[in-house]
């Protein structure tokens, strides 16, 4: 194919593959715990770190994957102290994270490559940063796969979990981190704004088709590398915006979905 002679559409491929296996991953759990939400929060707070990398000049992938596990760790523990209206974790973190980029945006010098944050760059990443996101992904994957059958567990019930023998506290430490970091990662590439909805998406899509958790999670997977390719193909013949093209290609097999689903029902 034409596009894969051009470098840059190789890198774009390997990186949105590689997250389209990832955060699924993550996403399922999230929308078992019902917070699915918190990527939107931790995505806008990533947004705080890329500044402070910018203004500080530092690798601004790095400085908001530190900011994202803070705010991830912040949020477990005004969740934990606040039970019934752990929702609320959610919205206070958005709320810092927005208040805080807003007021860093303003001593950002190179303003274009703030904003790049915003809608994500996938077919402009350097090779440095394909490493960056190839490791941590690998990392993600690899700790998803051997902690499976806990974050199964507490993402369906915590307190069966813990009766269960498993190390909740433990589990949900990993879990935000793991969140946390790919949110960080995802935003670098497909845009702060956008990876939330990678993160629910293909999950809810998964779920209208799946009849376990194990065949949600792989349809989950195997449907958001499908967008992927059809998203970054679409917007390199159409001119598109790829993060943008990658999420409405998601929400109308989606829609497709729940109407077939629903005549299905009716006849």
């Amino acid at each position: 194919m034409e596009m894969f002679k051009y470098a840059f559409m190789q890198r774009a491929f390997i990186v949105g593959i590689l997250l389209a296996a990832v955060i699924p991953c993550i996403g399922i759990v999230v929308v078992c715990k019902r917070l699915s939400m918190i990527g939107d929060a931790l995505s806008h707070t990533s947004l705080a770190g890329v500044a402070i990398g910018l203004i500080l000049g530092i690798n601004p992938v790095f400085t908001a994957s530190v900011t994202c596990v803070l705010a991830a760790l912040g949020m477990e523990g005004i969740r934990r102290k606040l039970p019934r209206f752990s929702e609320m974790s959610i919205a206070i973190t958005m709320s810092a994270g927005i208040g805080l980029a807003g007021v860093l945006s303003g001593f950002v010098k190179n303003t274009a490559n703030f904003n790049s944050f915003l809608f994500g760059s996938i077919v402009v990443i350097s090779n440095e940063e394909l490493y960056l996101v190839v490791s941590i992904c690998m990392a993600v994957l690899l700790l998803f796969i051997l902690f499976y059958k806990e974050l199964f567990y507490i993402s369906l019930d915590e307190k069966s979990a813990r009766l269960a023998g498993v190390p909740v506290k433990m589990v949900n430490f990993l879990f935000t981190v793991l969140i946390a970091v790919t949110v960080s990662v995802a935003a670098r590439t497909v845009g702060a704004l956008i990876v939330s909805s990678m993160m629910v998406v293909p999950v809810a899509c998964a779920i209208q088709l799946g009849k376990s958790y194990h065949q949600t999670v792989l349809l989950a997977v195997i449907l958001d590398v499908v967008f992927m390719i059809i998203g970054l193909s679409a917007a390199y013949y159409l001119g598109l915006k790829p993060g943008g093209t990658i999420v409405l290609v998601g929400v109308v097999f989606l829609i497709v979905v729940l109407i077939v689903k629903n005549m299905l029902n009716r006849s």
